[in-house]
């Protein structure tokens, strides 16, 4: 018999036959022949190609399985990695325990993921992602149902319980850190290099944080339909045309390649339909990514376009039933999930949130993620109308000047120059209470307020960890037309504050614009490292289509321009 030189991983580690994975493709033959033994060569090729990476065994020829497609090359070659890591984990632990004679546990290989959250399934460590008991992993083998396997961490998700499992994000992790921001972004690093169709998710209410700055590297020159998503959150009486027209020109002057923009929610279904018949018409045999910031919304997405394919596909409506796992949680998916929802082929991927440690998500502990996640229609908070008695009356004769304005215990903003006339409308989570203390006394008052009334972070004792509003950001607004907002400031991760020079709704005196320079001081303070973004105004709420203007574009600048679909 020819002999054969033993296959090592990276960490130098043997692996036999028995533990190679199982995955849905042809016969791969890797040999190493001796020069003394080539006669022997063809005699036991087919002994060795019985080690092969299929479910089962192919037939003659014409009968085997397909040649696999770019995406269940980089499904496996995901899978693959995460099988050394895990076996060679488990191999350094039992070579440490020299005592015991106990064979180490077993993990799932590249046979199947949990189908919640795309982790590798694996029976050795509890508190980890993929985590599934000995005897459920046993028999789930045993039948070949591995790919209906929940994990542990899903269930307790599933319930409502708040388990982070991503970390290293530069701000205050809020628990165990299992897997590194850079992992997930790495697991991604492939899909500029295969031909794919992206679908980018970028939610709505936190459109400069989730928007991914360097989508390029990820998606490479693959053609991208943009989804808007919750626009169910949007406050009552917003026009989506108006909406649709602003979140075009912001993408324009990205230079992607985007083939069409849609405004969704996958609460009530608004637009689906749109992006459903988009990616039939755009996928063209390819297969379809999902790929979005972390907690943007991509498996309710995901789950709520299965449900308007299912109408029509029965692939969609059998995929169905092994839905991704939703939750408030970041990272919540940690490995690209497969799904089979198209009846003529293609498969459409759920991916790794990419975690940006630029959003207010990286800050807080996991205990005050729900607080930073709206639940139902925003509603503008203007400072002026949240005035007590006493401070309204001293606000009258200067306006905000000299006042100082909290946004829970994570946005601080100091009044430095405005007009008497001028108001801030604060458009994010209701959690966030607005408080207004003069300037002078705003450290003390920050100081004795973080955790009650200034929440989050919530609890005196989370507080104590707190490292405060350590990034400070002065800025200068100009303003020319006093009949409509100056622009937005865009906290990453939370919302944003509308910064009317002349506020319509509560007018003090009248403005004497000619004698006042148009220009208005603010002084911004945020936790380290979250991003803060001057943007043009979001046209909101009835008010919103009032005061927008649509750009006259030139006969090129029109077919050039993705269209907007709700």
């Amino acid at each position: 018999m020819a002999s054969l030189s033993p296959l090592f991983f990276s960490q130098h580690l043997t692996i036999s036959a028995s533990k190679l994975p199982k995955t849905h493709t042809k016969p791969t033959l890797i040999l190493c022949r001796s020069s003394t033994q080539e006669q022997h060569y063809a005699h036991h090729t087919a002994s060795v190609s019985e080690t092969h990476f299929s479910d089962s065994v192919p037939g003659p020829d014409g009968t085997g399985p397909a040649a696999p497609t770019r995406g269940q090359r980089f499904l496996e070659h995901h899978r693959s990695l995460e099988a050394a890591k895990l076996v060679a984990e488990e191999n350094s632990k039992f070579k440490k325990k020299k005592t015991k004679k106990e064979k180490p546990l077993k993990v799932s290989t590249a046979v199947a993921s949990c189908y919640g959250c795309g982790a590798p399934l694996q029976t050795s460590e509890l508190d980890a992602p993929g985590y599934v008991d000995s005897q459920t992993y046993e028999l789930k083998r045993k039948h070949r149902q591995l790919r209906t396997v929940l994990c542990g961490r899903c269930r307790l998700l599933s319930h409502g319980h708040m388990i982070t499992a991503v970390g290293g994000n530069g701000g205050y992790p809020g628990g165990k850190q299992f897997v590194t921001a850079e992992q997930l972004r790495e697991k991604l690093s492939h899909l500029r290099h295969e031909k794919v169709l992206i679908v980018k998710l970028v939610d709505i209410v936190d459109f400069n944080g989730s928007f991914l700055a360097r989508v390029r590297d990820l998606a490479g020159s693959n053609p991208i339909i943009l989804v808007v998503t919750k626009v169910d959150l949007l406050p009552k009486g917003t026009d989506l045309n108006c909406v649709g027209d602003w979140v075009v020109e912001a993408t324009t002057k990205k230079k992607l390649n985007v083939l069409s923009v849609h405004l969704t929610s996958s609460k009530s279904l608004v637009g689906i339909v749109g992006v459903a018949s988009e990616i039939q018409k755009e996928k063209k045999g390819r297969d379809v990514y999902i790929l979005g910031a972390a907690n943007v919304g991509k498996s309710a997405f995901i789950n709520a376009l299965l449900k308007m394919m299912a109408q029509k596909d029965p692939a969609a409506a059998a995929a169905q039933k092994y839905k991704p796992i939703q939750s408030a949680v970041p990272g919540t998916t940690l490995g690209p999930i497969q799904i089979n929802a198209f009846l003529g082929g293609g498969k459409i991927y759920d991916t790794p949130g990419v975690h940006l440690h630029h959003r207010q998500a990286a800050v807080v502990h996991s205990d005050d993620l729900p607080a930073l996640a709206p639940q139902s229609r925003l509603r503008g908070q203007s400072v002026l109308v949240t005035l007590d008695n006493g401070t309204a009356s001293k606000v009258k004769s200067n306006g905000l000047n000299g006042f100082s304005i909290f946004w829970g215990g994570l946005v601080r903003i100091d009044i430095l120059k405005v007009l008497p006339e001028t108001s801030l409308t604060f458009y994010g989570p209701k959690a966030l209470q607005i408080q207004i203390v003069p300037t002078d006394k705003a450290d003390e008052f920050y100081q004795k307020e973080l955790g009650v009334l200034l929440v989050p972070p919530t609890r005196k004792e989370g507080a104590d960890d707190w490292r405060g509003l350590e990034i400070e950001r002065q800025l200068h607004i100009s303003f020319k037309d006093v009949e409509r907002p100056a622009c937005d400031v865009a906290i990453s991760g939370l919302g944003w504050i509308c910064v009317e020079p002349v506020s319509k709704s509560i007018k003090i005196s009248d403005p004497n614009i000619e004698e006042t320079a148009r220009e208005l001081h603010l002084t911004v303070h945020v936790p380290k490292p979250v991003e803060i973004f001057v943007r043009p105004p979001l046209p909101v709420a009835k008010v919103g289509a009032e005061w927008y203007q649509y750009r006259e574009l030139t006969e090129k600048e029109e077919e050039a321009r993705p269209k907007c679909y709700f």
